[in-house]
């Protein structure tokens, strides 16, 4: 008996049998089905001429014993001529390398085609765009004036006074008002600017970011928690103009294909290569290469006179130039990522909580910071007490035993190389593996540590790669047993922010999917979440690693995965409040703090002072209250 359940996707090449008869459900015609759909992988030639003949007959024979009637037999023939006929426009490639070609009709109206959404998440999918909606922004004149956009050397931000009468004291709401003006010095009527703010101060090595509200008139709040004792200065940043917004919203529409990627395709002494993406303008037949298990669509233009499983490798072809005519809204140093000077001072000095005086709060932010810098060091503000790591014992004593599973990008393949360098009895295997792929693994035998990285399936920016060691992150988490011995990492978000959000929703719904069966299976398995950062880029690179796209992301990711048993390590608010500038691979003091963090989630303190530096600020906090 032919497996049905292997050919159900091929339903969706709408091929004449399914369209004109309509018993295609009855396990008579599903096996017809299947065979038909085997001959597709013959050659042409005498070897297909003759198989065809074999399934007439065998279908003849079958169709006379299940006494199917004249008038279906008859439509049979008809629809089976018509299949022959369609044979040479779309293949189909059966389990286990799935590839469909499909003609150029069938890809969707603006050439990305999306996992199809139940219901359910769509309407989930449409709270979410929502809840992260960017305001509206200006419509761009051609040819663009300057003098009408943001510019951060007229703008200001101006400390508001504490609201009630006494010093500023650990435990308030700071709040700077910041308004943007025009480079012809005229204040803007209307928002959407992209802003960053942070409260630091160097000396101490503290930090904390702000949390910037709109007000969608030209003017904005950045809140900030006062959380140590001393000076505290104010640092925002404006990012983009809320013009540049339009530019980097047009862009993602229109050219969601602006990065793309290539595959090579090998039979016998035949080579070819062709593009790939999720986004395939519809100019030619593709070679659909969805996952079966997840429903991840990724596509190729189908190389000619070559069948689709011969495709052999994936890697990163390359980048369009050219596309904007907006380039004075990206300029370095003068409207993209340039701070914006105090109006008056910039720095407030903090003092000690005050027994009987009032904590000043903010009506404009609700959320808190998820944590804060001290001393170099991270501290949450999540109820999580941040161990510090200082020694490789240290880290060794709380991975003993554990299975470390990480997956994602290059920042997560960071973690794998901080534990490998900073563990001496932490071996790497060779797999003989692409380091930027994996998979890359490590053990100690000693003490029974096994960690373990892989990298997320595409879009994967990566040089030349075996296709099939491109595996999705939702997979590998179905074949991870879990457990109290069992770490689940990953951290999937810098390939993704030059494609439609829904794109990067679909793709995390069904990494959440898989971590909810992973805890049904093994509650005690720790799943930790690494986010994305802010980081730096060029004019020309604005388009692929916008700050606006990644913060886009970052909402997202939040809420998709909010209310489950998974921590976060928020590295958005780690990098902002760090005094590093901003990195898309963070430097080793942000990396030490991340990894600490991520430990503490494994290894939580039980019970007492996890080192002399928590017994020190325990007590200074103890004091100073």
């Amino acid at each position: 008996m032919i497996d049905w359940r292997r050919h159900q996707w091929a339903e969706e090449t709408r091929c004449s049998l399914t369209e004109r008869i309509t018993l295609c459900s009855c396990n008579l015609f599903r096996e017809i089905y299947a065979l038909q759909i085997a001959c597709l992988n013959i050659s042409e030639g005498p070897k297909r001429e003759d198989f065809y003949r074999f399934i007439i007959i065998i279908t003849f024979a079958r169709m006379i014993s299940a006494r199917v009637s004249v008038s279906l037999l008859f439509n049979f023939f008809i629809n089976f001529e018509m299949f022959q006929k369609k044979i040479n426009t779309t293949y189909i490639i059966p389990y286990p390398r799935p590839a469909i070609v499909t003609q150029p009709v069938d890809i969707h109206y603006n050439f990305c085609k999306l996992k199809p959404l139940s219901p359910e998440e769509t309407l989930e999918e449409q709270l979410l765009l929502e809840s992260f909606a960017w305001p509206e922004t200006p419509s761009l004149p051609s040819p663009l004036f300057m003098n009408s956009s943001s510019d951060p050397a007229h703008s200001t931000f101006t400390i508001l006074p504490r609201k009630r009468e006494g010093q500023w004291q650990i435990g308030d709401k700071l709040e700077a008002l910041i308004k943007i003006y025009d480079f012809m010095g005229r204040p803007k009527k209307y928002g959407a600017d992209v802003l960053l703010a942070r409260l630091h101060n160097p000396t101490l090595g503290a930090g904390v970011a702000g949390q910037v509200v709109d007000h969608l008139n030209g003017s904005y709040s950045a809140v900030f928690s006062l959380l140590w004792e001393g000076s505290a200065q104010v640092e925002v940043t404006l990012v983009h103009p809320s013009e540049a917004v339009t530019e980097l919203r047009r862009v993602n529409i229109e050219e969601p294909d602006r990065i793309y990627f290539k595959s090579q395709f090998r039979s016998s002494l035949l080579t070819r290569t062709t593009t790939c993406n999720v986004c395939l303008r519809p100019t030619q037949p593709v070679c659909n290469y969805t996952d079966l298990r997840t429903g991840e669509p990724w596509f190729c233009y189908k190389p000619e006179n070559m069948s689709c499983d011969t495709r052999i490798s994936n890697y990163n072809g390359g980048y369009k130039e050219s596309l904007t005519t907006m380039e004075k809204l990206f300029q370095s140093g003068v409207n993209m990522k340039v701070s914006i000077p105090a109006s008056g001072p910039a720095n407030v000095t903090v003092f000690p909580k005050q027994k009987g005086q009032l904590e000043v709060n903010s009506s404009s932010v609700e959320s808190e910071p998820s944590g804060y810098y001290y001393q170099g060091v991270w501290r949450a503000l999540d109820g999580t007490t941040v161990h510090q790591f200082n020694t490789s014992s240290a880290i060794t004593q709380c991975l003993k035993g554990k299975l470390v599973h990480m997956y994602g990008d290059s920042t997560m393949r960071q973690w794998f190389e901080y534990l490998n360098a900073a563990l001496p009895d932490l071996k790497e295997f060779n797999l003989h593996s692409h380091k930027s792929v994996g998979p890359l693994m490590a053990l100690d035998y000693a003490n029974n540590i096994f960690v373990m990285f892989r990298a997320h399936g595409p879009p994967l920016r990566t040089f030349s790669v075996p296709s099939m060691e491109l595996h999705y992150i939702a997979n590998e988490l179905d074949n991870v047993l879990g457990g109290t011995n069992t770490v689940v990492v990953f951290g999937i978000w810098a390939h993704f922010d030059t494609f439609p959000v829904g794109f990067y929703i679909r793709r995390l719904m069904s990494i959440r999917s898989a971590v909810v069966r992973l805890l049904s299976r093994a509650p005690g398995t720790v799943v930790v979440i690494r986010t994305g950062n802010p980081k730096p880029y060029t004019s020309l690179g604005a388009f692929v690693h916008s700050d606006w796209y990644t913060f886009q992301r970052l909402k997202a990711l939040k809420a998709i995965f909010k209310g489950l048993n998974v921590h976060l390590v928020d590295a958005w608010e780690m990098v902002l409040a760090h005094h590093l500038p901003h990195s898309m691979h963070p430097q080793p003091p942000i990396i030490k703090n991340m990894i600490n963090v991520f430990l503490s989630y494994i290894c939580p303190p039980k019970g007492g002072f996890t080192s002399w530096a928590d017994f020190l600020i325990l007590g200074l906090k103890a004091f100073s209250g």
